[in-house]
């Protein structure tokens, strides 16, 4: 295939044939969305289409109006003589990969990705294919995540230390995915609700109704003000760190769930009491085993740490190239 199936545009990754783009940054008429977050799904595109579990919270992220077609994962999809289906990447609720099909050729885009069990979304799917586009966000070996249940029990008995202690333990980590991952796995320890900041309500809701169980939650504004949580898990995302909202927790100790806090000197200029190595991304091997399970003859990479996984690639011998995006994620 002379031209490229997918090309990267001012508006956003494009496929000439098919005439529609993936998770653009600008206005387009036709978008296919791979999840949620921000920085992969914009307002202000003619149609969106997306995977049907996603559906709910592309909606919330949008607001208003906005055509949004859900499709099943593994559903086919014709895109003019092009095409497209969705498969589970294990990041969040309705993740999906973009798989686009032309002329005998096959592309895949990853959009943000794990391996790691999750009990809050569809399991990741490998993919077989001719060029693999991939994030990179952790794409370095020293990104290699402990056992997410490890780390849960963790968050569990750190939030058990503080309670004893009479402390609230004020959790910050991602209103969307990685919070309701924690709630899930908590579900196994206590059935004491953890009280929730409002940017994490309604997605947590999302969650319920989609039929993920978590442990019960009460939002923090049904608290009386002069109550300082004592004993209480609070989760909270990073923008209320040094707030006047979370100052209200007098003594409380905090925490940070996040790939990032695989290296603690992040912790320590964050000024976190405590972190936990908790990602939604793939680690360095999970990177490299989805590489070779997609078979793909060319490796495009985007975000995060592209240098160091290009240059393992060509070591190897494989055809791999940076693709520059200004996807930068929750975890960023």
């Amino acid at each position: 295939m002379e031209t490229p199936l997918l090309t990267l545009t001012d508006r956003g990754l494009y496929c000439p044939p098919g005439d529609f783009y993936i998770d653009p940054w600008r206005r387009v008429e036709r978008a296919v969305i791979t999840h949620g977050h921000g920085d992969h799904a914009r307002s202000g595109m003619g149609h969106y289409w997306t995977a049907t579990p996603g559906v709910p919270l592309l909606r919330k992220r949008l607001g208003g109006y906005s055509p949004v077609e859900g499709l099943a994962y593994g559903e086919p999809r014709a895109f003019g003589p092009v095409t497209v289906s969705l498969h589970p990447a294990g990041h969040i609720l309705g993740s999906a990969q973009v798989r686009v099909a032309y002329g005998g050729e096959v592309w895949v885009v990853t959009g943000d990705f794990k391996r790691e069990a999750d009990p809050t979304c569809a399991p990741f799917e490998s993919v077989p294919c001719d060029v693999l586009i991939t994030e990179a966000t952790f794409a370095y070996p020293v990104y290699q995540w402990p056992d997410p249940s490890q780390v849960i029990r963790e968050i569990y008995d750190w939030w058990q230390a503080c309670a004893a202690e009479g402390r609230a333990a004020l959790l910050y980590t991602y209103a969307l995915g990685k919070a309701q991952r924690i709630l899930a796995g908590l579900a196994d320890y206590s059935t004491t609700p953890v009280w929730l900041h409002g940017a994490m309500e309604g997605l947590t809701q999302i969650y319920r109704d989609a039929g993920v169980c978590m442990i019960p939650t009460t939002p923090v504004s049904a608290q009386a003000r002069s109550d300082a949580g004592a004993g209480r898990l609070i989760l909270a995302p990073p923008s209320a760190a040094g707030s006047k909202w979370a100052k209200r927790f007098r003594g409380a100790e905090t925490g940070f769930a996040s790939g990032w806090m695989q290296i603690r000197g992040t912790r320590r200029r964050k000024g976190y009491d405590v972190g936990f190595v908790l990602s939604d991304h793939a680690d360095w091997p999970g990177l490299i085993r989805t590489i070779e399970d997609s078979g793909a003859r060319r490796v495009l990479a985007t975000h995060g740490y592209t240098d160091a996984l290009l240059a393992y690639l060509k070591d190897r011998g494989i055809d791999a190239a940076a693709l520059a995006t200004p996807y930068g994620e929750e975890e960023a």
